[in-house]
């Protein structure tokens, strides 16, 4: 089912950061960098450690702070130590009864572990490398052939999607309700495809009719109801789309105007086990399976024998679970990994257990204060996640020499590089030099990470909540103060 060697987990403690001066000695001062207007009420925090983890800025350093997706570190780096780059999951899938003459004459069942990579997706910087990145059927059609090279051609029963392997909860109960429709707040289960999610594209339709939509993967288990316009050109766009919660009925409502550019989104589906069930069965009807059931979706286990086992496909490894967390953000992938790394060290697949392995993690390995913390999922999606910059500081420094850091350190993007700090310092002195996480929720934006400088390299963790002033002049300043901070360290 898994591959994990959790004899090597002996964790190495973080040093103990000194607590030095609270700011540079440099000019200007970069208090006043991080707190003049229009982010003069804005609440903040940061700290910066040099190569010998001497403290050489903090403020705030021991409040808390809601990180945003900068909350990723930590089931990133937790999975890296526990579970080693090497770990995979398995997809595995059974008939009910031998397969006879091509004939299952039963049902197909397929039981998920938590491989979140069936998707459109490259795993690593590198794009050219063979095997490097998958369209959104290639994986899914890499198991649909190793079900038929066991001979089956005819399925008498149905198809069904068994995501048991995790809690029946599927959705977090601290993530807003519109949220809930879309990608970065899709539901987790032990099955995954396309991020549990459909790519909408939308655009103008013809003057005074609905726009156009379309959905891709379009698998016919959905209903939905255009209620859209087209308005003239320079009239407002304002095109959203809804689900009857827990079902499959959408709708779209508003308005686009005849000159704007097709744009894509990603609604998350209801139901992620029917979801990836349906898209099986489709590239097993392809390549001329036929089904005489429908297909089911279960969140409780379904009865299977061992002896029925067609196929074990195995996943990419950890790295590649981590990859797209720390390098894209991807919410998804964060929230499996968590209820993964809980299961594989014996524990049940939820939230409730992987939020409890990865405070022990902090706590116990990382050795951080327990009141400098306090996390409820593993995306950083909830906005009841809060932790101090020196717990990232200490998360941060304990990783940067662990000798199982591989997945973790791959993953983090750089400025300048694919990833989220592609467009970030760029043209400044700290171009190719920023190795970080970034963070963005509503009135919150985050960055945390390494500096790496010609005498070590740094750390450091900076975070502003309550700011009304947006993403944009948020980001203009945290990357400010952090090159004017960095060249005034260097001319000491």
């Amino acid at each position: 089912m898994y591959r994990i060697s959790l004899g090597v987990v002996s964790l190495l403690a973080a040093a103990t950061t000194p607590v030095l001066a609270a700011q540079t000695n440099g000019t200007p001062d970069h208090r006043e960098i991080l707190q003049a207007p229009p982010f003069d009420r804005a609440f903040w925090g940061a700290m910066v450690t040099g190569p010998s983890n001497e403290v050489v800025f903090e403020l705030n350093a021991d409040k808390l702070f809601v990180p945003a997706s900068s909350a990723k570190l930590v089931v990133t780096a937790m999975a890296s130590v526990l579970l080693g780059e090497e770990f995979t999951v398995t997809t595995d899938v059974y008939g009910t009864t031998p397969v006879e003459n091509g004939v299952l004459d039963g049902d197909l069942i397929i039981v998920g572990h938590g491989d979140p990579t069936f998707g459109e997706r490259c795993f690593g910087p590198d794009t050219t490398q063979a095997g490097a990145c998958e369209t959104m059927w290639s994986t899914m059609d890499r198991l649909a052939d190793r079900i038929i090279s066991t001979g089956v051609r005819q399925i008498t029963g149905d198809i069904v999607g068994d995501g048991s392997y995790f809690e029946a909860t599927i959705v977090h109960p601290a993530w807003e309700s519109y949220d809930l429709n879309w990608w970065y707040a899709a539901p987790v289960s032990g099955l995954s495809f396309n991020d549990n999610s459909l790519n909408v594209t939308w655009g103008p339709g013809g003057r005074m009719s609905p726009a156009t939509v379309s959905f891709e993967p379009n698998l016919g288990d959905f209903s939905f109801d255009n209620r859209t316009g087209t308005v003239n050109s320079g009239g407002e766009t304002n095109v959203d789309f809804f689900r009857v919660p827990g079902t499959r009925q959408i709708w779209a409502e508003g308005t686009v105007a005849e000159n704007r550019n097709p744009k894509t989104e990603y609604f998350a589906v209801a139901d992620p086990n029917r979801f990836f069930a349906t898209a099986l069965r489709s590239r097993l009807e392809r390549k001329g399976v036929s089904f005489g059931g429908g297909v089911v979706s279960s969140l409780t286990p379904v009865p299977v024998l061992e002896e029925h086992l067609l196929v074990r496909f195995e996943s990419r490894r950890l790295e590649d679970f981590v990859y797209p967390i720390l390098n894209s953000s991807q919410n998804l992938f964060a929230e499996t990994l968590l209820k993964t790394v809980a299961a594989a060290v014996g524990k049940n697949g939820s939230w409730e257990a992987g939020v409890d392995l990865a405070t022990s993690f902090l706590i116990d390995s990382v050795r951080v204060d327990s009141t400098s913390f306090e996390i409820h999922d593993g995306s950083g999606l909830a906005s009841n996640n809060v932790l101090s910059p020196r717990t990232f500081i200490d998360l941060l420094t304990f990783m940067e020499d662990h000798p199982r850091n591989m997945p973790f350190m791959r993953a983090l993007p750089r400025s300048g590089e694919q990833g989220s700090l592609i467009r970030r310092f760029i043209g400044t002195s700290l171009e190719g030099r920023v190795v970080a996480k970034t963070g963005s929720i509503s009135h919150v934006n985050s960055l945390n990470g390494y500096v790496d400088s010609p005498d070590g390299r740094y750390k450091f963790s900076i975070v502003v909540n309550n700011q009304t002033s947006g993403y944009s002049a948020a980001v203009r300043r945290i990357d400010g103060f952090l090159v004017s901070l960095m060249e005034s360290i260097s001319q000491q």
